[in-house]
């Protein structure tokens, strides 16, 4: 710094005017006096601090009941505040989001699972459009958080799990599960027929009103 520099110099020192000046001028722009410099975080929160203390000031008089009331309101103005320049605060967690359905990585979301069975069916490959559109009704599902996903879960777990929002469905949902079973595991090769009725569901379900029932737990057993 330019006045620890002049610590170093011989003395006597005496510039003139112009001279001192530059030298003021050059330690003042050193970064260690900008950087002790109030943010306008801090200018705002002392200019709060000041606007509180003065509600309170000349007002030892009152007493302690209404002063406290005072602070409450003064608080709840400040956040309403808050409120509004912010907005609400997210309370329910997030939709369920990087799990997959039936443990094999699968992670992708509804709607590019029922491209992909469109994609599947179009080409007459049954057995893949069957199986990824029943993942497609299982994972809208999941997105609209009335059936979580555990470690484990088979498709009629699954099916089980979605029949309890819609009792309705319960054997179309089973039935479901079965042609998903069937193609995945049992080596089916499937058929239009099959994949129309998991699409219907699938369509069905997206539409129909749950009964207001918490968030059903898929089970693993089968």
């Amino acid at each position: 710094m330019v006045l620890t520099a002049l610590a170093r110099l011989e003395p006597p020192l005496d510039p003139d005017a112009p001279e001192a000046r530059r030298w003021v001028i050059d330690e003042l722009a050193d970064p260690v006096y900008r950087a002790a410099e109030p943010t306008l975080f801090d200018l705002a929160a002392q200019a709060v601090r000041d606007w509180i203390a003065s509600l309170f000031s000349g007002a030892s008089g009152l007493p302690v009941p209404t002063l406290a009331l005072i602070a409450v309101l003064v608080v709840a103005g400040l956040v309403g505040l808050g409120l509004l320049v912010f907005g609400l605060p997210r309370l329910r967690r997030r939709t369920p989001v990087g799990i997959a359905l039936f443990d094999d990585g699968d992670l992708r979301d509804a709607t590019t699972l029922r491209a992909a069975a469109e994609r599947a069916a179009a080409s007459g490959r049954w057995a893949l459009a069957i199986e990824e559109r029943f993942r497609a009704l299982m994972r809208a599902l999941v997105e609209r958080e009335l059936v979580r996903v555990h470690p484990g879960t088979t498709a009629h777990g699954m099916a089980r799990a979605a029949a309890s929002p819609f009792p309705a469905y319960g054997r179309a949902l089973e039935h479901a599960a079965d042609a998903f079973d069937g193609v995945r595991y049992l080596g089916r090769t499937g058929d239009a027929g099959a994949y129309a009725e998991v699409a219907a569901l699938d369509a069905e379900l997206g539409t129909a009103r749950p009964l207001a029932a918490p968030t059903t737990s898929a089970g693993a057993g089968t």
